[in-house]
């Protein structure tokens, strides 16, 4: 597309994914004092918004392998089972995210052993003060949501080093190997991200996906329109919504047909029956939605099928603004709203 308004380069940086990726590996390599591995009970992840989401990446796609549970907790508040046997990730690609600023200081304070994932602010100098190991996020990024690379990989690299996910590398080396792939079908005119933006157009997206993997992506999906697009969009995950939502698609179809598009995230580490239930309830949904349509998630391994299904639901929301003339870069609600709760 041409004369796109994007003043501060996020369809650059989106289509920079796969280099973002393998960077953040890297950077990641080496930390010291880093805890044994038979002294972690569990990980925590605190994070918040784009920042945040990097922990939902982590429990989708290596939580399922890894021999203690991992807790991603966004808010002011940390966990009360938080101690020393905790791996804590402090993530917040700013460094002042005030909720992760006051939760990572908690777990500080209660011995846990904190790894910082940040490109500086008020987390960073606290991390220095407390000794703990520091990732950066590089400064150059224009956005903490565009920074999901730099700010999701690095625990999977920490967790290889102290033995709790061997083989993590090579999980990362096939996301960026689908990455690359993915971005040279989404970068071209007329590509499928287009295709699906224009289906959209005005229209609520409605965004479905089965299990961790399809939870996480269609919730990334939801707030990317929600930030690059300024737009509303909901999602969901199966087979959780075949016990309460589906029960509210019954009646006004009359206005939802006009209002809703229904995107389903498909993976193959579906459980054979959301893999059913997917099929039980399209017919449904067909009656009361404009469209219903569906991404099948490409690439080798839990992490590669979700990024996958991260980039080209980025670059649906990326489509979603350029279409209608709106900057993807600035959130001026979300930074008045700051300013305001700061300012009580």
């Amino acid at each position: 597309m041409t004369d796109i308004l994007d003043t501060q380069g996020m369809f650059d940086v989106t289509s920079a994914l796969a280099e973002q990726v393998f960077d953040a590996a890297v950077r990641a390599r080496g930390l010291s004092d880093l805890p044994d591995r038979e002294l972690i009970e569990h990980v925590v992840v605190l994070g918040m918004g784009g920042s945040g989401v990097a922990g939902n990446i982590l429990a989708a796609a290596a939580g399922p392998f890894l021999p203690v549970p991992v807790i991603v907790s966004k808010g002011y508040e940390l966990p009360a089972f938080v101690g020393e046997s905790s791996l804590v990730f402090a993530i917040s690609c700013s460094g002042n995210t005030e909720e992760t600023v006051e939760a990572a200081t908690a777990a500080a304070v209660e011995g846990a052993r904190l790894v910082v994932i940040t490109a500086g602010g008020e987390l960073g100098k606290l991390a220095a003060s407390w000794g703990v190991p520091i990732v950066t996020v590089p400064t150059d990024i224009p956005q903490p949501r565009a920074a999901v690379g730099a700010m999701a990989i690095p625990p999977f690299i920490v967790l290889e080093e102290i033995g709790l996910f061997p083989g993590a590398q090579q999980w990362i080396d096939f996301a960026v190997e689908q990455l690359t792939e993915r971005r040279e079908e989404l970068t071209t005119e007329g590509n499928p991200a287009q295709e699906l933006a224009r289906a959209i157009g005005r229209t609520v997206p409605l965004v479905y996906g089965g299990g961790q993997i399809g939870a996480t992506a269609a919730m990334r999906w939801k707030t990317q329109v929600n930030e690059n697009a300024n737009g509303p969009a909901f999602w969901n995950t199966l087979p959780e919504l075949c016990h309460n939502e589906i029960q509210g698609w019954g009646q006004n179809g009359d206005l939802t047909r006009q209002a809703f598009t229904q995107i389903n995230l498909r993976h193959e580490f579906e459980h054979p029956q959301v893999v059913r239930r997917f099929e039980v309830i399209e017919p449904l949904m067909d009656e009361v939605v404009s469209a219903v349509h569906e991404v099948e998630a490409k690439g080798e391994g839990h992490l590669a099928q979700l990024l996958d299904l991260i980039l080209f639901g980025d670059f649906v929301s990326l489509y979603l603004a350029a279409q209608e003339g709106i900057d993807p870069g600035p959130v001026d609600t979300l930074t008045s709203v700051k300013k305001a709760v700061a300012a009580s």
